[in-house]
């Protein structure tokens, strides 16, 4: 039932029509966003259609919004849990891959917003700031729909966007998003020297402090703390990359920007998304946690 249409139902019998189909992708979106997991964002997306089945929609104004709000409703009850799992993962945590380019099996209305970085950004908030951060400043929602979803007044949903607004572009500052040529120009140097064993020419293009962050979530293996400073980044990089004996690295996009997905035995064993400042890689983050892997 991946397509979002029922088995064996007409679209004249099916209550939500061709709305479904175009309204999908937000719904999937806002799930993605609030969760950081493609898994879960597609089990949202399924309760979300079984709801909407099963719901009288004649009186609702905007599908859009409703979809949106009961995808935001049902993240927000799993991103309350999620804390808690997540002191229990083994090793550093990163976002699921999501592959957001041309040929992506999942569309997702595509901004910073899906990003790695901006992702990890909003995993410092508290579960009801990112809900209202989410549905306010990306997908428009009011703040009167907010606050039912969070169960606090209207004032009290705006208060909650305001702030983690406030809190995501103060971090926004400290690492500003490198322009797409310039991501393209580092990332063709970097594989070229990470393809050659060059620790020389990967210290160049890491910056001083730069961090290393891997995520194997106890699957495989992966660094369980970061690793800190361009040089011992760039030893660790050398070192996996003589023992991994990769079959090629392929530039793909990745939450919207250009990442490195590297392949293994004919299969994908990595993908890395960096963060790039005036030239300089300041973070490098790697996903080998297979669970995530699965569906890129």
């Amino acid at each position: 039932m991946r397509d979002g249409h029922e088995p064996g139902r007409s679209e004249r019998e099916d209550p939500l029509g061709a709305g479904w189909e175009s309204h999908r992708p937000a719904v999937f979106g806002v799930a993605y966003r609030l969760l950081g997991s493609v898994a879960d964002a597609e089990d949202v997306t399924q309760d979300v259609w079984l709801r909407a089945a099963g719901a009288d929609l004649r009186d609702v104004d905007d599908l859009r919004a409703w979809l949106v709000t009961v995808a935001a409703r049902r993240s927000y009850d799993i991103l309350k849990s999620a804390r808690v799992r997540r002191e229990s993962y083994v090793g550093p945590w990163l976002p699921e891959p999501l592959l957001t380019g041309p040929d992506a099996s999942q569309p997702v209305l595509v901004d910073e917003s899906v990003s790695s970085a901006m992702l990890l950004i909003m995993e410092e908030l508290s579960p009801p700031e990112r809900v209202a951060f989410v549905l306010h400043d990306v997908f428009g929602v009011e703040f009167g729909e907010i606050a039912d979803v969070l169960d606090v007044s209207a004032p009290g949903a705006r208060q909650l966007a305001s702030r983690a607004r406030r809190r995501v572009a103060k971090a926004k500052e400290s690492t500003p998003q490198a322009p797409k040529a310039e991501r393209e120009r580092v990332l063709a140097v970097f594989r070229a020297a990470y393809e050659a064993g060059d620790l020389a020419g990967l210290v160049r293009l890491l910056h001083p402090d730069a961090v290393f962050v891997s995520d194997g979530g106890g699957k495989v293996s992966a660094a369980r703390k970061l690793i800190h400073g361009g040089v011992r980044v760039a030893e660790t990089l050398v070192r996996v990359g003589q023992q991994w004996h990769v079959d090629r690295i392929v530039f793909a996009e990745v939450g919207g920007e250009l990442a490195m997905v590297f392949y293994r035995d004919g299969r994908i064993h990595s993908v890395d998304t960096v963060q790039i400042t005036s030239g300089l890689i300041t973070a490098y983050r790697r996903v080998v946690n297979p669970d995530k892997l699965m569906r890129v």
